[in-house]
């Protein structure tokens, strides 16, 4: 939200904060990917915290992955992210590997907007407009006179 204040676009999962942010500044002004809650919730339920089949169907994602795997971040240390993967394949508590290609692909919505100065411009400037729902000076007011009952 911070970021938004000064014009900055998000580019997020629809949940948290996030949900709040599209309600004010629009969903078009945002990047939005990944699973809804309700497939994150599906998930958890089943217990599917195997990434195994997320990777299997993603070829980018394998590359990504074994490309961490094999030292291209670490060439002082080869195997410093070794046990990372293993551990994200074995149990991806934040089904960061079942988001990985809509987060690629909001990623590339992100890069044409850019190009798109004018476009990107005007989200920059509603963004900015639009926050200002988020400020402190709304929150205190309102936790004030709602919860804390100071106002009375």
């Amino acid at each position: 939200m911070k970021f938004g204040l000064n014009g900055a676009l998000t580019i997020g999962t629809l949940d948290g904060a996030n949900v709040e942010m599209s309600e004010q500044v629009g969903l078009e002004h945002m990047f939005i990917f990944g699973m809804s809650s309700q497939q994150v919730e599906a998930r958890k339920r089943a217990g599917e915290f195997n990434a195994h089949g997320d990777v299997a169907a993603s070829g980018r994602l394998n590359d990504v992955l074994q490309a961490i795997r094999g030292g291209v971040f670490s060439p002082d240390d080869p195997n410093r992210y070794v046990g990372l993967i293993d551990q994200l394949l074995d149990y991806d508590r934040f089904l960061v590997c079942a988001d990985f290609d809509s987060y690629w692909a909001a990623q590339a919505k992100v890069e044409e907007r850019w190009h798109d100065s004018k476009e990107w411009w005007r989200s920059a400037v509603l963004n900015t407009a639009r926050m200002g729902w988020f400020s402190s000076d709304r929150t205190i007011r309102e936790y004030a006179g709602d919860i804390w009952k100071a106002l009375d």
